[in-house]
């Protein structure tokens, strides 16, 4: 989208580039506290778990009714009571499955293991969700995956420094769960209503876990304020700041800032809770992060191809079509030639870096 128009419009389009600057400013501080609150909740899980000042399921619980008051008190006062009958089912018990896992998952492991468990599965999953909708990954999109497993095999092969395979497993559901989640929340209207319909229907099946693990739950003043911290805080107030931080941020960024987030939470369980890194977890958190930042930017590459093919298609509206060329992915079989053989002029140096130019220009995020 354009930053600006010929018209002079008034609104996001016509705005004076100071105002511009302060909106993208705005849009990356809460970017970095939103990213800052999510590495927050495995490391408040950890925290609360890992001194047993609460179980898993009442910590579960205590988290998902805690961020639906707050994200309830929000929609109320920002939209009105037909906020609260939004969302699904479906979503909200994807959600509890997320929750759940997450919890029980961090009786074994680290703040910054689970979160690289965590990270790697959601990502995966919505790039097998894409494949099984009959997208066609570019090459290095495979690549990425392909070293992104890679990472997650040598974090879980079995060892002395191996992660508990229990736990392992529980935050790769959670990680799975997340994906589907996030895959059913794609193209919401209202992003906050339908999260506050999500969490208040995944309530019940917290509260379900929690009665059947009655006999072992116990909780403490610190493991109970711990979990509220993780509902209302890191998670209800986290999301309504990342969409709308969104607002501000190109898909590529919104995409490549979430990177940060196992980074972040390895630096707090290391200087909050005095966890050891271990030369396995340095070789896989870059082997993970490495493997999805290129599927990152080969997703990129992929969809503006189709953008520079056109510009180039623009800067030469009188170029004669081949008739002895293959068309397949918006390029010929043979070596595209103009007059008397002579190099076309789309594929000039010039015309290239042109149309590179203007790709860079128009990715430029507008405010909306």
């Amino acid at each position: 989208m354009n930053e600006a128009t010929s018209s002079g419009r008034s609104g996001p389009k016509g705005r004076h580039p100071l105002d511009k600057q302060k909106v993208q400013r705005g849009a990356w501080f809460l970017t970095a506290a939103t990213m800052t609150a999510f590495a927050a909740n495995s490391v408040l899980c950890r925290m609360a778990l890992g001194s047993a000042a609460v179980d898993p399921a009442s910590f579960a619980a205590v988290r998902l009714a805690s961020g639906a008051a707050t994200l309830a008190a929000l929609s109320l006062f920002l939209r009105g009571r037909h906020a609260l009958g939004a969302g699904s089912w479906l979503s909200g018990f994807q959600l509890f499955l997320y929750a759940a896992g997450f919890s029980f998952a961090y009786l074994s492991l680290s703040a910054g293991t689970g979160a690289l468990i965590l990270f790697g599965l959601v990502q995966t999953t919505m790039l097998l969700s894409g494949l099984r909708k009959g997208e066609r990954p570019h090459p290095l999109q495979w690549a990425g995956l392909a070293i992104a497993f890679t990472g997650l095999i040598c974090l879980v092969f079995p060892g002395v420094a191996a992660p508990s395979p229990a736990g392992s497993l529980l935050m790769a559901l959670a990680g799975i769960a997340w994906g589907l989640y996030s895959l059913r929340g794609r193209g919401a209207k209202d992003p906050v209503s339908q999260t506050t319909g999500n969490f208040l229907r995944a309530v019940p099946f917290a509260l379900l876990i929690w009665a059947v693990e009655a006999q072992s739950t116990h909780s403490s003043p610190k493991g109970i304020l711990l979990a509220v911290l993780s509902g209302s805080l890191t998670s209800g107030i986290g999301y309504v700041m990342w969409y709308t931080a969104l607002r501000g941020l190109s898909s590529k960024r919104a995409a490549s800032v979430q990177l940060s987030v196992p980074v972040i939470a390895s630096f707090g369980g290391v200087f909050v809770l005095s966890e050891a890194v271990t030369p396995r977890l340095l070789i896989a958190s870059f082997l993970i992060l490495g493997g999805v930042a290129l599927t990152v930017i080969a997703k990129e590459l992929k969809s503006e191809a189709p953008q520079l093919a056109g510009i180039l298609r623009k800067e030469n509206p009188s170029s004669p079509s081949s008739s002895h060329s293959v068309p397949m992915c918006g390029m010929s079989s043979s070596r595209p030639t103009g007059p008397a053989g002579a190099l076309h002029p789309a594929v000039k140096p010039a015309n290239i870096l042109a149309g590179l130019r203007a790709i860079i220009s128009t990715r430029r995020p507008s405010p909306r």
